[in-house]
Parts: structure tokens; C-alpha cells; sequence
């Protein structure tokens, strides 16, 4: 599939370019707030995932992740920086093993990478899997409508809009978008593509920021642990008063961080 079959949004006007990949059940506008913080740093383009934002569906028979990494790295026409949050985590971790060449550096936003809790973290994993259930269930019997309520839920903090508090347009695209998350399941849980493999991650050469929110179900920092040991050029933070929407609901300090990842970057290659 060409990479003109889905939506790209541009945003801002600086140097350093940026493929910012977003999470499930959002779209590439989820990136705005985060990029106004940065400012004149950098340009962001942001795609839409199929079956999210302005892009078409998703087919329901192609690999969703496969399709998805091939229409992400369609987008590395230079050598760029990567920003990734959750499952675009994931693919931008996908992207860093796979293109080294074309990726200067990748940020990893709470990577839902559960194979890595499944070996080094498996009671924080049963954890996540008890609270996942009703959304998995409601997933099972084909209501999408609850497994998207269900789903964004469990993603949010106390301080979250509601659902019944979102317009009917949001509900709408999240439901839209649910329907993704049983295809990427054995990727992500057991590692079907290979990326926890020694050989695979130690290609991926790029300096890697991970990110965690302080209030996020435990099994993130457990994960972004998991992937510092195993990446051969990684540092995490912690943004200790955000959950696992940290780029959208706390802009500023995501920004704060990622500047200084880059001009750290900046500063050991001088």
C-alpha cells in the first residue's frame, strides 16, 4: 500500500525533523500540544495509523503492525528523529531495528511491550491482564462500543475526560480505532516479530529516550526497564505526575524532556 493512501499532518516549522507516531484510538492531532511545545525546534509529520484519523480503514486482513511500520517508514525519506507513544512506540521501536540508517534518535512513550514484563515482570503483567479483561471481553462479543469506552478507561487518569463528557465525534473515532487492538495482540504479548531478540535490538544503534508516567498502570515503568537493559544506547525518565497520556495531558514536561534528550545528543557529539 502506498504511503499516499494515508492521512500525514505537518506540524511546526522547525530544523530537526520528527516522524511522531501516535497512539491507539487517537490520530496525528493528538501531537499539537506537544510540538507547540517545542516550538521552532522541529517539524513534526505525524501520520494517521488506518482506521484513526483522516486515514482510510484498515482492511481487516493485512497484518495491522506489518502494514502500519511499512506506511510509518514510508515517511523516512531523511534521516529523522523518531517520537513514538505507545503502540506508535512500538512501531518507532519497530522502525529504529529495522532502518537504522534513517533514524538519528527515538523517543519511546510508554511502549506497550508486554512480552518484555512477560519475561522480566510477569506478576506486574497478570496485574495488567486482570485489569485489561472487560475491555477484552467486550472486544470478544463484538461490542466495540464498550471495549472502546472500557479501553480508554483503563489508559486515563481520575483527572481524564469522562466518556459521556467527550463529544460524540471523539467517541465516535475511538471506536473507529478499536478494532485494531486483537490484530497487534501477539505481537506485542508474545513477541511475534522477533524485536526482543538480542540481535534485533542490539541494531538498533539510534539513542533511545524511554518515557514513563509516574501514575501509569506498573507495568510500564516495567517495561521501559525491561527495554533500557536490552537497547545498547537507552536512558529512561519518569514524568512522575502523568499516567500513560503524558504527550497529550502533560505537553510542557514531555517537551522539557525530550529538548534536553536532543541537546544532549548535541552536546556528545560535539
Amino acid at each position: 500500500m502506498a504511503s499516499s493512501s494515508i492521512y500525514v499532518r505537518n506540524l511546526g516549522k522547525g530544523e530537526r525533523s520528527v516522524l511522531a507516531l501516535h497512539c491507539t484510538i487517537a490520530h496525528s492531532g493528538a501531537w499539537a500540544g506537544l510540538a507547540s511545545c517545542i516550538g521552532t525546534q522541529a517539524t513534526f509529520v505525524a501520520p494517521d495509523m488506518l482506521s484513526h484519523g483522516m486515514s482510510p480503514d484498515w482492511d481487516g486482513q493485512s497484518d495491522f503492525f506489518d502494514l502500519t511500520t511499512a506506511l510509518s517508514a514510508a515517511q523516512l525519506t531523511q534521516p529523522m528523529d523518531l517520537i513514538g507513544h505507545s503502540f506508535g512506540a512500538m512501531i518507532a521501536l519497530r522502525l529504529a531495528v529495522e532502518h537504522p540508517n534513517l533514524v538519528r534518535s527515538v523517543v519511546l512513550i510508554e511502549p506497550v511491550f508486554f512480552a518484555v514484563a512477560a519475561q522480566d515482570a510477569p506478576d506486574l503483567l497478570a496485574q495488567h491482564d486482570m485489569a485489561a479483561q472487560p475491555y477484552v471481553e467486550a472486544l470478544k462479543a463484538g461490542d466495540m462500543p464498550l471495549a472502546a469506552r472500557l479501553f480508554n478507561r483503563m489508559w486515563s487518569t481520575d483527572d481524564s475526560p469522562r466518556w459521556p463528557d467527550m463529544p460524540e465525534k471523539t467517541r465516535a473515532a475511538m471506536i473507529r480505532g478499536i478494532r485494531v487492538v486483537p490484530d497487534v495482540e501477539q505481537s506485542l504479548f508474545q513477541d511475534t516479530k522477533g524485536l526482543l531478540k538480542p540481535e534485533a535490538l542490539l541494531g538498533a544503534k539510534a539513542p533511545v529516550l524511554l518515557m514513563a508516567g509516574g501514575n501509569s498502570h506498573p507495568v510500564m515503568p516495567a517495561i521501559a526497564r525491561g527495554l533500557q537493559r536490552r537497547l545498547p544506547n537507552a536512558s529512561k525518565v519518569t514524568v512522575e505526575s502523568a499516567g500513560h497520556m503524558l504527550p497529550i495531558s502533560h505537553p510542557r514536561e514531555t517537551a522539557a524532556q525530550i529538548t534536553s534528550f536532543w541537546q544532549s545528543l548535541q552536546s556528545s557529539s560535539v
